[in-house]
C-alpha cells in the first residue's frame, strides 16, 4: 500500500460504514410503512351477501320458532299429564296409608293375642307384598276380614308404585323438552340479534338500495299473482260455459279467486277463517305468539281456523298434514300456504294470487302475493 494513504479503520463488528446507513435505511423505511398501514379488517360485505345473509337468518329464525312452538305445546301437555299423574299419586298415597293402618291395627292385635305378629309387621315393610306372600303362610292364619284387607294394601301399593314411576318418567321427559324449548329460544333471539347486527352496519345509501331491492321483489311477486288470478278467472269462465252448454243453467263453480260469485268455492269456514285474518292485518309479528295482540306465521293460521270452528295442530310441520293437498292452480280462499323447502312458513290464501300472512319480524299482518316466497305447497283444511 502507497506510504500517502492512509487505511480507513475498520467499523464495529466489523461491517463497513455503508453497509450500516444501508441497513439503518432500510429499517426505518420499513417502520414508516408499517405505522402508516392500515390496521388489518376482513372485507366489508356486499350489500347483496347483506340481504341474502338476513334472509337466512331470518328463515332460521322462523324455523328455530316452529322448534319453540312444538316444545312449547308439548311441554303444556306434558305438564298437564305430570299433573294428573301427582294428584293421583296423592289420592293413591292416602289409600295406601288407610289400608296401611288397617293391617297395623291387625298387627296390634295378633301381638296381643300372641298370634303372628311378626309376619304383619313384616308384611307391612316389605318392599313387594305378593312376594312376601309367596314365601310365608301368612295368609293362612289370617281371618277373611283380614285377607281382604291385605289385599286391598297390595293392590294399593302396587298401583301406587307403578303410578309413581310413570310419574317419574313424565316428569324426566318434560324435564329434556323444557331443556329444549330454552334451545330453540336461545337460538331465535341469537339469530335475529345476528340480524340486527347486520343491518345496523348499513350506510343510509345502503339502506335505501335494499329497500329498492325489496320494492323489486314485491312488484316481481305482484306480477306473478297477477298471472294467476288471470288464469284461475280463465279457468272458471271456461268451466261456466261448459257448464251452460251442458245443462242451460252457469253452476257458478269456484276459482279460488276472491272474485268470483258466492259459489267460488269459499265454504262458509273459510270465509269465518278470512275474516278474522282480515281483522288481524296491522298487528305485529312475534315469533311464538298466537294472539290476540300479536302473531308469528302459523300462529296466525291456527288462529284464523279456530274462529271458524276447525283446531289446526300449532306448527307450520304439522298444519301442512291437516288437511288436504291441492294444486296452487286450484287454490281457494282459506286454504293454506305453505313456504321453503323446510316448510317454515305460511299464509292463508285470500284468492287472486294473494294471502294474508304475518311475514317476519319487524313487520306486521298484511296482504302479499303468494310468490313473495317459494311455495312448497298449498293444503285445504276444511
Amino acid at each position: 500500500m502507497a506510504p500517502h494513504r492512509r487505511s480507513r479503520p475498520p467499523s464495529p463488528m466489523g461491517i463497513r460504514t455503508p453497509a450500516i446507513a444501508t441497513a439503518a435505511l432500510t429499517s426505518v423505511a420499513l417502520l414508516s410503512q408499517t405505522a402508516n398501514a392500515a390496521p388489518s379488517e376482513e372485507p366489508r360485505p356486499s350489500l347483496e351477501e347483506v340481504e341474502k345473509k338476513v334472509g337466512d337468518l331470518y328463515r332460521q329464525a322462523e324455523t328455530a320458532g316452529e322448534k319453540y312452538n312444538a316444545a312449547k305445546e308439548k311441554t303444556t301437555k306434558q305438564k298437564k299429564r305430570v299433573d294428573t299423574l301427582l294428584d293421583d299419586v296423592a289420592r293413591r298415597t292416602e289409600k295406601l296409608n288407610e289400608a296401611r293402618e288397617e293391617l297395623g291395627t291387625f298387627a296390634a292385635a295378633q301381638y296381643r293375642t300372641g298370634a303372628a305378629a311378626p309376619d304383619t309387621a313384616s308384611l307391612l315393610l316389605a318392599d313387594n307384598p305378593q312376594d312376601y306372600f309367596d314365601q310365608t303362610q301368612l295368609m293362612d292364619r289370617l281371618t277373611s276380614r283380614q285377607k281382604q284387607s291385605v289385599d286391598d294394601y297390595v293392590t294399593q301399593q302396587t298401583a301406587t308404585t307403578e303410578k309413581r314411576q310413570e310419574a317419574s318418567e313424565n316428569l324426566e321427559t318434560l324435564t329434556r323438552t323444557q331443556s329444549s324449548l330454552k334451545t330453540s329460544k336461545a337460538d331465535v333471539q341469537r339469530k335475529l340479534a345476528t340480524a340486527r347486527d347486520l343491518l345496523s352496519k348499513l350506510t343510509t345509501e345502503e339502506k335505501a338500495r335494499l329497500a329498492a331491492i325489496e320494492r323489486q321483489k314485491r312488484e316481481e311477486a305482484q306480477r306473478r299473482a297477477d298471472e294467476l288470478a288471470r288464469q284461475q278467472a280463465a279457468d272458471a269462465e271456461r268451466r261456466r260455459q261448459e257448464a251452460a252448454q251442458g245443462t242451460g243453467t252457469s253452476t257458478g263453480t269456484g276459482t279460488g279467486s276472491a272474485a268470483g260469485t258466492s259459489g267460488s268455492g269459499s265454504t262458509a269456514k273459510a270465509d269465518k277463517a278470512l275474516a278474522f285474518a282480515r281483522a288481524q292485518i296491522g298487528k305485529p309479528y312475534v315469533w311464538g305468539a298466537s294472539g290476540p295482540g300479536s302473531y308469528d306465521c302459523s300462529g296466525l293460521t291456527q288462529a284464523a281456523w279456530k274462529a271458524a270452528g276447525v283446531t289446526l295442530p300449532r306448527t307450520t310441520w304439522d298444519q301442512v298434514k291437516a288437511g288436504t293437498t291441492v294444486s296452487v292452480n286450484s287454490a281457494q280462499p282459506g286454504d293454506l300456504v305453505f313456504f321453503y323447502d323446510d316448510i317454515s312458513h305460511v299464509g292463508i290464501y285470500i284468492g287472486d294470487g294473494m294471502m294474508i300472512h304475518a311475514p317476519k319480524p319487524g313487520a306486521y299482518v298484511r296482504e302479499e302475493s303468494i310468490y313473495y316466497m317459494p311455495i312448497h305447497s298449498v293444503v285445504r283444511p276444511a
